[in-house]
């Protein structure tokens, strides 16, 4: 069930009135059966893998929690948390990287001049199941680091799960945050401010979604599909292109699910700032998913080491995260890179800062500026857009290629061709495109200057200001939105991890 689909604009309302119009005591049993029907829209059976990676998480957190309290060794505590980890990532390796190890296997074996190996399953990957099983997970870690107590209810906890706002696409909600609210259900009413905020965040989102990345990716499919067509003006059009695709596309739903839960009462983490407002790599990860980064952050980069260490270990630690956050997003080889190349750039960055700074000072360069901030910003938007080529590309050298053309082929005459209207979007649409563009530049502009949310910038304007956005967002999504005869809703990018 998509965000963006006639289903899910009749599902919400109707979960939403019965959650307002029920006892509260039972509300979370109503959402648990709501997330659960959400879910099995797409394959009803795997809602049996949530299902059970929900009663292996939540009987590792009651026998931690047991162990506590009988005084029991730390290492009984270390193989609950283990044996979690064992079954749950088994799961995941099983649906996600089972082909992939297995292709790769072949190749080795090919050299070898041994036979191949076929897969005795047909395999298909389950949506989300990266995003619930790094939830359930934390939860584990949580109760283990006695951060949280163990959830005793296990149909609160099946909640925490299965949340169906965030359950396919982030974020990826910690226990003390979403699992401490579903608790205090009971408890909870929603102003109708807070709807009204709620709604307006979930109008932003579809905006984002529909307006903006649908109508960039046929830009971008154009390109990336026959990227061996074009020249440089084409290939660096389709990669600026693309990185404005995945942001809007992957922050819209995330706005979604926010706004979703907002007018049900629950607050869920930011997982988007102003990511390309960023000035360095290192600042782009810490606006950009933050809910992931904040995960591999927390149960990765600093069990094995963090920065507490020599700086050889450090960048080592660095870079086996930012390669595991690779492979987290796809079972391929140019997902690997892209996550290496990130973490290349973090390592270079924090070699290059001390020659950096002598730099400054001998040359008196000013760094308090606009012209060096924009500077910083502009060369962060160019490296993260380049390493954006091996994400999307269909391949590791299928982007080697994309890159090498992008690099030989120059063209800058198509600038002024008109050849920029042959990529997928005539004048017209392409119009639409960069005045969206400007929408969101402004809005995202206000959020990284002023710290002002969308939806609470709107609700401390005069009624005719809210009104004027509000009907403009309606009119833009309705009119100007990808949608209608022969066009198939889009899904969000990221329910592929």
């Amino acid at each position: 069930m998509l965000f963006n689909s006639l289903h899910f604009m009749v599902f919400f309302p109707v979960v939403v009135l019965v959650y307002w119009l029920m006892p509260q005591k039972i509300r979370y049993i109503w959402l648990l059966l709501a997330s659960y029907y959400f879910y099995m829209s797409w394959n009803a059976k795997y809602a049996l893998l949530i299902a059970f990676s929900t009663l292996v998480t939540y009987l590792s957190g009651l026998a931690l929690e047991r162990i506590k309290q009988s005084n029991g060794p730390t290492s009984r505590k270390k193989l609950v948390v283990a044996a979690s980890f064992i079954v749950n990532l088994g799961i995941l390796v099983f649906f996600k990287y089972s082909d992939f190890l297995l292709h790769n296997l072949n190749a080795v074996l090919s050299h070898l001049s041994i036979q191949a190996v076929s897969s005795p399953f047909d395999i298909v990957l389950p949506v989300g199941i990266s995003f619930y099983t790094f939830q359930a997970l934390g939860y584990t870690v949580d109760v283990y680091r006695d951060e949280i107590p163990a959830e005793k209810n296990i149909l609160k906890y099946a909640l925490f799960v299965s949340f169906f706002p965030q359950l396919v696409a982030g974020p990826i909600e910690r226990s003390k945050n979403l699992l401490t609210q579903i608790d205090q259900i009971i408890y909870k009413k929603t102003p109708p401010p807070h709807i009204y905020a709620g709604l307006l965040t979930m109008l932003w989102g579809l905006f984002l979604k529909m307006v903006i990345a649908d109508r960039a990716a046929i830009l971008v499919n154009t390109v990336f599909d026959q990227y061996y067509l074009y020249g440089t003006t084409e290939l660096l059009a389709g990669a600026l292109a693309f990185s404005l695709q995945i942001y809007c596309d992957f922050a819209s739903y995330s706005t979604i699910a926010i706004g979703a839960a907002q007018v049900m009462g629950f607050a869920l983490m930011e997982n988007f700032n102003t990511p390309y407002f960023a000035v360095s790599i290192k600042d782009f990860w810490r606006r950009w998913h933050i809910s992931l980064s904040t995960w591999f952050r927390d149960y990765l980069y600093i069990p094995l080491g963090g920065s507490h260490c020599s700086k050889l270990r450090t960048y080592f630690n660095t870079m086996v995260t930012f390669l595991v956050s690779g492979l987290w997003h796809g079972a391929s080889w140019h997902f690997v890179a892209w996550g290496g190349l990130h973490g290349a750039y973090q390592i270079a960055e924090a070699e290059l800062q001390p020659l950096a700074q002598r730099f400054h000072q001998r040359f008196h360069v000013k760094t308090e500026c606009f012209s060096y901030h924009f500077g910083r910003q502009l060369r962060t938007c160019l490296l993260v857009a380049f390493a954006w080529i091996f994400f999307r590309a269909d391949g590791l050298l299928n982007a080697l290629a994309y890159i090498q053309r992008l690099f030989m082929r120059w063209n800058p005459w198509t600038l002024f061709d008109g050849s920029l209207y042959t990529l997928g979007l005539d004048r017209f649409e392409m119009n639409i495109f960069l005045v969206s563009l400007l929408a969101l530049f402004l809005v995202d502009l206000l959020k990284y200057r002023k710290a002002w949310v969308f939806s609470s910038f709107l609700l401390e304007q005069n009624a005719w200001f809210r009104w004027l956005c509000l009907v403009g967002l309606l009119i833009s999504i309705v009119i100007y939105g990808q949608y209608g005869p022969g066009f198939e809703p889009q899904a969000f990018i990221y329910f592929q991890f």
